[in-house]
């Protein structure tokens, strides 16, 4: 169990995933101008990588280690980001076209987002099994999810402070997710991953 929580932890705050480690911040700059749009990408990302993590792990474990494929990784688990992303995808204009709508090119981005790739490929080369890449990889989204909410947090008060204009949009967006990058290293002493 403390096995876990530690991986838990170490996923979550010391190595996360946009603030430590820089994988996803197509999404985490692109989609955190409002909190809304934040919540929907998160949500999207929490249920693809935990999915995805869970099912690559899996085909790692059963397939492609006891067959002697791991060369085949890559394109294996990118079929599988692909087609969970497709669900998601279908699901949110059946049941939420506002937020779907909301998303627009971001869903799709999610395909080729490297955080959730890149927990698959971690996932894999630490050897975790189905079990542990699932939980590696909800608790990695939720450490992405924790940053994407706290920069659209940000980025809303921004649009109300006065910033000096060469500083406006992107440029502070950037100073600010340098700041939180520079805060969630202080997790470091946590733990390690």
């Amino acid at each position: 169990m403390e096995e876990y929580l530690t991986l838990i932890a170490a996923a979550l705050l010391v190595n996360n995933f946009v603030l430590t480690r820089f994988l996803g911040i197509c999404p985490f700059l692109g989609v955190s101008q409002h909190l809304y749009n934040a919540a929907g990408m998160a949500g999207a990302v929490i249920f693809v990588q935990t999915l995805a993590c869970g099912v690559t792990g899996a085909i790692n474990q059963f397939i492609l280690v006891p067959a002697g494929l791991e060369y085949m990784q890559t394109i294996a688990f990118i079929l599988v980001i692909a087609s969970l992303v497709q669900l998601v995808e279908i699901f949110l204009q059946r049941f939420s076209p506002p937020l779907y709508k909301a998303l627009g090119i971001y869903l799709p981005l999610i395909t080729t987002n490297c955080a959730i790739m890149g927990a698959a490929v971690l996932c894999a080369d630490r050897s975790y099994t189905a079990v542990k890449a699932t939980v590696f990889g909800f608790s990695a989204a939720l450490g992405f999810a924790l940053a994407l909410a706290l920069i659209a947090s940000l980025r809303e008060r921004l649009d109300l402070a006065q910033v000096p204009r060469c500083f406006s949009g992107t440029p502070i967006a950037l100073i600010t997710a340098g700041i939180l990058a520079m805060a969630f290293m202080g997790f470091a002493g946590l733990g390690a991953g």
